[in-house]
């Protein structure tokens, strides 16, 4: 029987018991626990084929990962849940749980169970515990005159799926467009960076770098500018989608960068702190809740096409 404590109202349970029961049973300490679950299905998110077993299994942990590095938590335990067709092949799913471990491993997360059923279609899904300090990033805490900015870049991972769409498969060779949609890179290490800095707000880039944005603002009731001439594009975007590299920045989706606000003097803290590559794209403003302006050099409006991914438009 897992061992229990008060912390004012909550009990606590630590993890005692992992593989090889019904149910994993743990207990915390005196930190926040998180839990975030998402799920991957053939042919809505995938299809086999396009996309490495290995890669498979990879992203399917990195995108939870993902959801705990915007709370500026760290990962501890993922529960894995298949759907198998019948004609699986069990060398298939080895290297799909070959990836998610790699993955696993190098956040030193545990796997501590899971399920598996039968399906007609393929998917994993994957709930993925973790915690945080006393406090966490939310979407809700973006402030007026703040700068906003992302990790990295966005657009590749959407760039990635058209190169797959259009013939670049598994066996093909890597491009760093195909990597980011297969196999993306949770930003842990830079969650928990810009959450001890005291940035004021963090999403991860899964919708779409505006959509996402626009979740923010919501969430704080404010409204925000981009600059337009500000959004990093990675080279390989431009080289090969030269003509539509600012919209699939702007509105692609599964790029799981983090977006995130804070004022100036923390945002400079970021930027130097992390060896990562920080880009400040506009700033945080009061107007109508949810409103996203994207500005060019001129000041004019810029009129974006696709704003970001819609969950039933598949």
């Amino acid at each position: 029987m897992a061992a229990k404590y008060q912390l004012g109202n909550i009990t606590y349970t630590k993890l005692d018991i992992g593989i090889g029961d019904d149910a994993a049973a743990w207990h915390n300490t005196n930190r926040l626990t998180l839990i975030t679950t998402d799920c991957l299905v053939q042919n809505v998110h995938f299809k086999l084929g396009e996309i490495t077993w290995y890669e498979l299994g990879w992203k399917a942990l990195a995108i939870n990962l993902s959801d705990i590095a915007a709370m500026g938590g760290i990962a501890e335990y993922a529960f894995v849940t298949l759907g198998l067709p019948p004609d699986s092949e069990a060398d298939d799913i080895d290297e799909l749980y070959r990836g998610l471990l790699d993955l696993a491993q190098h956040h030193k997360v545990a796997l501590a169970g899971g399920d598996i059923s039968t399906s007609t279609t393929f998917f994993i899904n994957i709930a993925l515990t973790g915690n945080a300090k006393t406090q966490l990033l939310k979407r809700s805490g973006a402030q007026t005159g703040d700068l906003i900015a992302i990790t990295g870049y966005t657009g590749m991972a959407a760039a990635g799926l058209r190169l797959i769409s259009n013939g670049c498969h598994a066996h093909d060779q890597d491009t760093p467009l195909r990597q980011a949609f297969c196999q993306p890179i949770p930003r842990v290490t830079e969650g928990v960076e810009i959450l001890a800095a005291g940035a004021h707000a963090a999403i991860d880039i899964s919708d779409g770098l505006v959509a996402d944005l626009k979740h923010i603002c919501c969430a704080s009731n404010v409204s925000a500018s981009i600059d337009l001439a500000r959004i990093p594009l990675h080279p390989a975007l431009k080289e090969s989608f030269a003509d539509e590299a600012l919209d699939l920045a702007l509105g692609g989706g599964e790029d799981y960068e983090l977006l995130f606000t804070a004022e100036i003097g923390i945002m400079l803290h970021i930027i130097n702190k992390l060896e990562t590559p920080i880009h400040i794209i506009g700033a945080i403003e009061a107007g109508v809740s949810g409103e996203i302006r994207i500005l060019n050099s001129d000041g004019s409006e810029y009129k974006l096409q696709t704003f970001g991914w819609d969950h039933f438009a598949y």
